[in-house]
């Protein structure tokens, strides 16, 4: 299992297209041979799963009870906007415009190692994200999701 990090920012050409992270890449295991699958992430950010890491998705996703109304609504919200894609031979993505134009890309990307998956951000849309989360609220956060107190550096 992949453990992307890390933040990295490429330009975006007037065709959607974009490079790949070198540093990300080589975190990409030979199973998923280049493929992957975008589609809108639960923030203003693009989701990017490699083919292996993907199909796991798809197998947490049919367990999912389509007979109930959240399911549904959480199965057809969450795969309507999935599209698989492979790099090119330099090793560039072709962002859709329809999720390029949803999360705001334009000229510029920013990639966000997320451990099993990827996430692609407008630097605006995460500059606003940011600017939501004080300090003080950050470390809340962190201490409820991951447990525990956690001390302040001097």
């Amino acid at each position: 299992m992949p453990s992307f990090k890390g933040q990295y920012e490429h330009s975006v050409d007037n065709k959607g297209r974009v490079a790949f992270p070198a540093k990300l890449r080589k975190l990409v295991s030979p199973e998923a041979e280049d493929r992957f699958t975008i589609l809108r992430g639960l923030e203003p950010c693009l989701y990017l799963y490699p083919q292996d890491e993907w199909k796991l998705v798809e197998e947490r996703l049919s367990k999912i009870n389509s007979f109930t109304r959240r399911g549904r609504t959480v199965i057809r919200n969450f795969l309507r906007y999935a599209e698989d894609m492979v790099l090119d031979k330099q090793n560039r993505l072709s962002l859709p415009s329809h999720l390029m134009e949803w999360s705001g890309i334009e000229s510029s990307a920013i990639f966000i190692g997320s451990g099993d998956s990827i996430e692609i951000w407008s630097p605006k849309k995460l500059d606003e994200v940011d600017a939501d989360l004080s300090f003080e609220s950050y470390q809340e956060l962190f201490e409820q999701v991951m447990g525990g107190e956690i001390e302040p550096r001097e």
